[in-house]
């Protein structure tokens, strides 16, 4: 039997997000740019929105232009509370 505090968690464990490395120049970190379409309310055009996330990468695998999956965890610094899961596809090599 499962309570809903357990539930609530393991729910909230499971959320991840796909993104795009935009820079990986500082030590165990990485900013991670997710972008979303969002529709505008009054005249129904559809926008595109990114939000700019740190992530901990601590074996340092991911670099620039790589997409990634990243999951919340609890806050390491003041700007970063996500973690790296893994690298879904490698970028281009510069």
């Amino acid at each position: 039997m499962n309570t809903p505090a357990i539930e609530a968690t393991a729910e909230k464990a499971a959320r991840t997000l796909t993104g795009k490395v935009v820079s990986s120049k500082t030590a165990k970190t990485i900013a991670v740019e997710i972008t979303r379409v969002v529709k505008h309310p009054m005249y129904g055009k559809y926008m595109r929105r990114t939000t700019r996330l740190l992530a901990h990468d601590e074996a340092g695998v991911a670099r620039d232009g790589d997409t990634v999956l990243i999951s919340p965890c609890r806050p390491m610094s003041r700007r970063k509370s996500w973690r790296l899961v893994s690298v879904v596809e490698r970028g281009l090599a510069v």
